[in-house]
């Protein structure tokens, strides 16, 4: 069967069977996160997530940063060691001036948060770990600073930003469904006669892997449990696609939505919440692949709308204590509903629309709040420079191809069984109690691989130079002369 039989926010029942192996898999294999779940129907954060925009002097790309957004405060967070801007405050001895206006430039504050976002989402889809659902809700995270780039973007004609977006999205997207579609075809997967895909409507739904305004089709079981694969493969490598059917109809409803967000600010953004209590709670049932999208919309749309909110500069206006009172009144009671509307995993809000809706929709007002606008990444944070932005520029080849790439992780550790001195069941134990951590490290790796195989992409389909490897090293060596200065103008 597909993942298009899962009710909104469900994950594939547990106790698939596995064919023998010389040693069992200690892994729980746990079935792909909602959030980041393999159902039709985005952790990223990545992911993303959302747009991205590139570094300065480019133009913005899917699931990347942005630069710094009205309405945001110009201070650092309490403890942090980052300063006011130059020029962006106002000194105590000058009280008749006015704040001179902000740089353009990357909010890196928005742009670590993305990475953050992303390494949820892969670590999500290997551990299964419920609570980290909780910890921090990536996709409510990326829907909202992809709102914020949106809103952004419509000061220009709404047709080209949707087209624009669209022309960011589809390269990549179509470079991993051409994989994916080669890889089950050659495994023997017809969809003409898939019986969940009902004929030669299969057909039809292929169209999907070319623009996907519904959930792409693939198999659920696919080849022997035995096999160099898990028969579930195909499952949990494509199930992530339901991000971009999401991504995509926000994309072309935004026009609408941000109209609507100018004429009534609150009620707009309280909308979906009120959407997500009728179709997320059981109290109207939408069949079908309709219902999973109606369903992703509303618990995503209010972080989605408060993206617009913190780039209009509406949130700003809130008075802190407000915003972190009311939404930490709205976190408690996600968890309230969520307590007693546990699903097959428990605690994991991706199973409970309204518990997700409504604990992403407190989380991102509380973050977006504090957002402090660094121009550069403080302290000891700075440390980690180059990785933030080469997620940010590479978020939608992570996004896309992390789950696959856990999937290939599995066969490469395996091979480790069958070494001379894993034969004593001392080794061979060792092995099964941190197998699920080599599978973390390993995968790191095969995701940088991915990068250098396709991220170039992104960067094609942006209208850019293609670059192998963007974490900013090569922008840092420029910027020193003034001729790169003025092409990166130009750009």
């Amino acid at each position: 069967m597909t993942t298009h039989e899962y009710p909104a926010g469900a994950t594939p029942p547990p106790g698939t069977p596995e064919g023998e192996v010389p040693h069992p898999r200690p892994y729980p294999y746990p079935p792909v996160p909602a959030d980041d779940r393999p159902r039709t129907g985005m952790d990223p954060a990545p992911l993303s997530g959302t747009d991205s925009a590139p570094l300065s002097g480019t133009d913005p790309t899917l699931l990347s940063g942005t630069g710094p957004l009205p309405g945001t405060a110009a201070g650092p967070l309490p403890g942090t060691a980052a300063g006011p801007l130059p020029g962006a405050a106002v000194g105590p001895d000058e009280p008749g001036r006015k704040p001179a206006p902000r740089r353009p430039g990357r909010d890196r504050y928005l742009d670590l948060l993305r990475s953050l976002a992303l390494l949820r989402v892969v670590a999500y889809h290997l551990f299964g770990w419920a609570w980290l659902t909780v910890l921090f809700p990536s996709m409510g995270v990326m829907f909202a600073l992809a709102g914020s780039l949106m809103a952004r973007s419509l000061s220009r004609p709404s047709l080209s930003v949707i087209r624009g977006r669209l022309r960011r999205l589809l390269p990549p997207f179509w470079a991993f469904g051409a994989v994916a579609l080669t890889m089950m075809f050659a495994a023997g997967w017809n969809p003409v006669k898939d019986p969940d895909l009902g004929g030669t409507w299969g057909l039809v739904e292929l169209f999907d892997y070319i623009v996907p305004i519904g959930a792409p089709p693939y198999p659920w079981h696919l080849g022997s449990p035995s096999g160099l694969l898990d028969d579930t493969w195909a499952d949990q490598a494509a199930g992530v696609l339901w991000y971009l059917r999401a991504y995509l109809w926000f994309v072309i409803a935004s026009p609408f939505m941000l109209w609507a967000f100018r004429r009534a600010p609150w009620a707009t953004v309280l909308a979906p919440l009120a959407l997500t209590a009728v179709v997320g709670t059981g109290l109207v049932t939408i069949p079908g692949e309709t219902g999973n999208a109606v369903t992703d919309f509303a618990v995503y749309g209010g972080c989605w709308i408060l993206g617009f909110a913190h780039q209009e500069g509406v949130l700003a206006k809130v008075p802190r204590y407000l915003a972190v009172s009311c939404s930490s009144l709205v976190m408690a009671f996600a968890l309230w509903w969520a307590s007693g509307h546990q699903g097959s995993e428990g605690w994991d809000l991706n199973d409970i629309p309204l518990a997700d809706a409504t604990w992403s929709f407190g989380f991102v007002v509380i973050l977006l709040q504090y957002s402090p606008s660094w121009r550069e990444l403080p302290g000891r944070l700075a440390r980690w420079d180059k990785l933030v932005t080469l997620s940010n520029n590479r978020a939608v080849t992570i996004y896309l191809w992390h789950n696959m790439l856990i999937m290939a992780t599995f066969p490469i550790l395996d091979r480790l069984y069958d070494l001379p001195f894993m034969e004593s069941d001392h080794a061979a134990a060792a092995l099964d109690s941190t197998y699920n951590l080599w599978t973390f490290v390993l995968v790191w790796p095969l995701i940088g691989l991915a990068v250098l195989s396709f991220g170039w992409i992104e960067d094609i389909a942006a209208r850019r130079s293609p670059r192998l490897w963007p974490n900013g090293s090569e922008g840092r060596r420029s910027r020193g002369r003034p001729e790169a200065r003025g092409h990166r103008a130009k750009a």
